[in-house]
């Protein structure tokens, strides 16, 4: 494969290929991407998640397990928090896979949240949800699955609105088992 520098002569321009450096093709590491079950369609309702937010570059995630920690003492102690089902929510994407990522709850109302905390609002939109099955430290591979196998042959598109995981009592954060939903927001 060609490299070809942006900003130069187009190569077809050229008289000759002297100038072009020559490369192996990008081989697809299989290793990387794990089976998917079916997904199941729902259409999302409204919710208003609370908690703590920090910005991550799409492949270097490290810090997500540490954000966690971080939160879980605030579980059962969040104003107006509703129910007990933990969201990991991916928000706010901007250039070069730069986003932020929400570890949060449901809360009726943004009254009287802790020190630190952000809102992240999520309007009525359909999604495809799949199930992570293995342990968390391997969610990074379903994830890859969907959006690089599963969302360029599905004839859906990514629907420009946050993204999120959602940890009920099918997931212990003690062990680190269990499932996991990954809600992703899809338009045709």
């Amino acid at each position: 494969m060609a490299t070809f520098r942006p900003g130069a002569e187009s190569p077809r321009n050229l008289a000759s290929t002297a100038t072009f450096t020559l490369t192996e093709p990008r081989r697809l590491d299989m290793s990387e991407f794990v089976p998917l079950d079916t997904p199941r369609f729902v259409t999302g309702k409204p919710m208003l998640i609370a908690g703590l937010s920090e910005r991550y570059i799409s492949m270097e995630v490290t810090g997500i397990p540490a954000q966690w920690q971080r939160f879980s003492p605030h579980l059962g102690h969040i104003a107006d928090q509703r129910g007990s089902i933990c969201y990991g929510v991916c928000h706010d994407f901007g250039e070069n896979g730069q986003f932020g990522y929400l570890c949060g709850v449901e809360v009726s109302r943004a009254n009287n949240l802790p020190s630190g905390f952000t809102l992240v609002r999520l309007t009525e939109q359909d999604y495809a949800v799949f199930t992570h099955r293995d342990h968390i430290s391997s969610i990074g591979k379903t994830t890859r699955s969907i959006w690089q196998m599963w969302l360029p042959s599905s004839g859906y598109q990514f629907a420009e609105a946050p993204e999120f995981e959602r940890y009920d009592d099918r997931f212990d954060p003690q062990s680190g088992q269990g499932e996991v939903e990954i809600w992703l927001p899809i338009k045709k």
